[in-house]
């Protein structure tokens, strides 16, 4: 049996809490013989500058490169507030992206039956929703040059950052959204700014001309980012999947998160090309919620985001659908039970631990 390459970086604040509960879920799999795996640990983040002075070493980046896949957690947290930019933890998540080349971050927005009245629109809104973002990663505002703060001089400054995207990024990007669209209802959005941006201009230019040649199966619409954010809190299931740069993605994956009813209930990949010595695409794995550091080591946290993050591996980079799905039912089960943690409570008199949710979720594995 094929072993599956995982490396695991828990990170900061609740990040080792829930990747604990994910370490279960792979014990269920390897104790049935439904897998086995060959896991690694290293840090990122805070910890990793604690531990080495920087947010992600040399060593544990060649770990990342050489895995089938990363699993990460979260990083971050106000007690690394002080630390040189070029250290600050966030940056070992962002050298991850850029060193592996994983332009292509998924970010699914799946409201379950059980918690449609969690969300703060109507349930007749949200109830159903099952839609993805994909988010171009390693290119526009957040990477480009001239990226600085220059001193005009009279206590006036004056910071830059540059929004570039070439033709190559773009239809990059936007062939893995067609294709995504292909698995799922043959309908794709792009969103840019083309109205005030040539950037933008050029993204729409590119994306239109890639569907004509290479897509025409797919119905292909196009809406402005400020536009589409509206719509989405207006009429959200009018969307399957939705393609975007970096900065509109970040925006709107959390509104889109934010749809479901809590942020911790939602996964994300990020994926480059084909590696052609394992004929896997790279990928790294991980929940959308922050470090929550307010609630870190109080067994407050929700770990369905992460063990969602494992499906989406088995899905994406092991091609392995059976797992996937049965992680997926597995959440639904729990879900459907009335058990909750925290921040899905609602009204709820009481709530389930981190660790509880983990074991219910083996539970339902297991039954």
């Amino acid at each position: 049996m094929t072993s599956y390459s995982l490396f695991l970086l828990p990170g900061d604040g609740i990040g080792p809490e829930v990747m604990v509960e994910v370490e279960k879920v792979i014990g269920v799999f390897e104790a049935d013989g439904s897998a086995r795996f060959d896991l690694d640990h290293g840090l990122v983040g805070g910890s990793a500058y604690d531990a080495h002075g920087v947010p992600i070493s040399d060593a544990d980046m060649a770990k990342a490169q050489a895995a089938d896949a990363v699993l990460l957690a979260a990083v971050g947290g106000p007690k690394w507030d002080g630390v040189p930019y070029e250290v600050r933890p966030e940056n070992g998540l962002l050298r991850l992206r850029k060193d592996m080349q994983l332009y292509a971050n998924l970010r699914p927005a799946i409201c379950y039956p059980a918690l449609a009245d969690a969300s703060s629109l109507k349930r007749e809104l949200i109830d159903g929703l099952d839609l993805v973002i994909v988010r171009e990663l390693t290119g526009g505002v957040y990477f480009g040059e001239p990226k600085q703060i220059i001193d005009l001089g009279n206590g006036q400054k004056r910071g830059i950052d540059t929004q570039v995207y070439d033709t190559y990024e773009i239809e990059r990007i936007g062939r893995v959204a067609f294709e995504l669209a292909r698995q799922r209802d043959h309908r794709l959005v792009s969103s840019e700014k083309r109205n005030v941006m040539l950037s933008g201009v050029l993204w729409n230019e590119v994306i239109t001309a890639l569907g004509k040649r290479d897509y025409p199966d797919v119905a292909l619409e196009h809406h402005l980012a400020d536009s589409l954010g509206m719509q989405l809190v207006r009429r959200p299931k009018q969307f399957d999947v939705i393609v975007t740069d970096n900065l509109f993605g970040d925006m709107l994956s959390d509104v889109a998160a934010m749809l479901t009813g809590s942020i911790g209930m939602l996964p994300s990949a990020s994926l480059g090309d084909v590696d052609p010595r394992t004929g896997r695409r790279k990928a790294l794995y991980e929940p959308v919620h922050g470090s929550a550091p307010d609630i870190a080591g109080r067994g407050l946290a929700n770990p369905i985001a992460m063990i969602g993050s494992l499906a989406m591996a088995m899905r994406y980079t092991f091609d392995r659908a059976d797992l996937a799905d049965r992680i997926e039912a597995a959440i639904a089960g729990v879900l459907a039970k009335g058990l909750r943690t925290a921040d899905i409570k609602g009204d709820a008199a009481t709530h389930i631990s981190t660790s509880e949710m983990g074991d219910a979720i083996v539970a339902e594995l297991t039954a």
